[in-house]
């Protein structure tokens, strides 16, 4: 399978009155097309500022990201960001809206992934009336409505409860492995990338290195809830939980 986007030797720098903070070094790393990958490591460690340099919202200071153009990126933040005002259709439709692309083809495809994924009784509601879960589906689908060939997750579940938070994750990723979908996702819960991931990439306590990296192999692996039974996972688990340094 062909590499869709590459980092090669990215690095980082801050600079303010007290000097300069490296929050990036030297990272390399190339995901190929279809993967799920999880990003891992210490709170701070710059799993976001590398997340944000992936998707342009930062520019890194030296190193290449080798990506072909026509490549589209998606973004799905730790809030689901709805507006309270506009109905679920309506915030749906908002990033295509923004960009001038509200074709009449592009909204029959938005309602159909809001009918395929269980919200089609909600189209003309208002977030308000919606779960924490349901809220993240349609800040997924808004995501996919842009047609993206990568989604980038940050934290996507840290706002749900426990809950919660495992039904979304099975929803999460039966969507983005039933599109196709690359997604690149940063998360401080280790059974959470284990259980969504086809790799888990752990980072060093800033500057971010890449410290290990695992590939995820399951025997009967399914849904992320199912996949916590495997009896894989707990070896994962130790493993990745030993290479993170928590107490730095």
């Amino acid at each position: 399978m062909n590499n869709i986007i590459s980092l090669k030797n990215i690095n980082k720098k801050y600079y303010s009155d007290r000097g300069e903070l490296v929050a990036i070094d030297n990272i390399s790393i190339d995901i190929k097309e279809g993967e799920y990958v999880a990003i891992v490591g210490p709170s701070g460690c710059g799993k976001s500022t590398l997340l944000n340099i992936i998707g342009g919202i930062n520019k890194q200071n030296s190193g290449e990201i080798i990506m072909d153009p026509s490549i589209k990126i998606g973004y799905m933040l730790q809030e689901d960001s709805l507006f309270d005002w506009l109905t679920i259709l309506d915030n749906c439709l908002l990033g295509l809206k923004i960009k001038g692309q509200l074709t009449t083809e592009n909204i029959k495809y938005v309602e159909e992934l809001i009918n395929t994924y269980g919200l089609s009784e909600f189209i003309n509601s208002y977030p308000s009336s919606l779960s924490g879960g349901m809220r993240q589906r349609v800040a997924l689908i808004r995501t996919l409505a842009l047609k993206p060939d990568i989604l980038l997750l940050d934290e996507p579940f840290s706002a749900l409860d426990y809950q919660t938070r495992l039904a979304v994750s099975d929803d999460v990723y039966k969507i983005i492995k039933d599109t196709g979908k690359t997604a690149i996702m940063i998360s401080h819960d280790i059974a959470e990338s284990i259980s969504m991931a086809d790799r888990v990439i752990v980072l060093t306590n800033r500057p971010a290195r890449v410290k290990k990296v695992f590939d995820i192999y399951m025997e009967n692996k399914s849904n992320p809830i199912n996949n916590r039974s495997c009896k894989e996972f707990s070896k994962y688990y130790d493993m990745i939980w030993k290479e993170i340094d928590f107490h730095v």
